[in-house]
């Protein structure tokens, strides 16, 4: 760690402290150059990978779309908010638990329509017949099908 005051590359660490949640280090550093102290801190940078759209266009990982997705197939369903914020976060987790840079949207998409036949099965087929560009009412029997197994 680089000095503050001196400009010196090299610091001593003389003491370091987990913070009372467990998810920071507190480090005190002395100079040996300067001899002079200071207090830095860490913490773990959890970052999101990109969607990689069908178009190839690469965008943040964005829980509000995510949200916006289960309340537009949900709409009108009878699934309690707090079933809704479970499923987003399983979906965050196991994005971040991939540990790639990139996920494609399909694979988001499949996520989604993995936490949605858990929660509603209507919320399910309105998700799919977006999501799979139904085309004709032989799309959605064949999805009802694959319900009743």
């Amino acid at each position: 760690m680089k000095c503050p005051f001196c400009g010196a590359i090299d610091t001593q660490v003389i003491d370091s402290r987990v913070n009372e949640e467990g998810d920071s280090i507190r480090r005190r550093r002395r100079c040996p150059s300067c001899d002079k102290r200071f207090t830095t801190y860490e913490t773990a940078e959890l970052r999101m990978p990109q969607v990689v759209k069908q178009n190839g266009t690469r965008e943040e990982f964005d829980r509000a779309k995510v949200r916006t997705s289960f309340m537009r197939a949900l709409h009108k369903r009878p699934v309690p908010t707090e079933f809704v914020d479970q499923a987003i976060e399983r979906i965050a987790q196991k994005v971040l638990s991939l540990g790639e840079r990139e996920v494609p949207s399909r694979q988001m998409g499949e996520m989604v329509m993995h936490e949605l036949y858990k929660l509603d099965k209507v919320a399910y087929i309105r998700f799919a017949s977006v999501y799979r560009s139904f085309q004709d009412v032989d799309d959605f029997r064949d999805v009802i099908r694959d319900l009743d197994k």
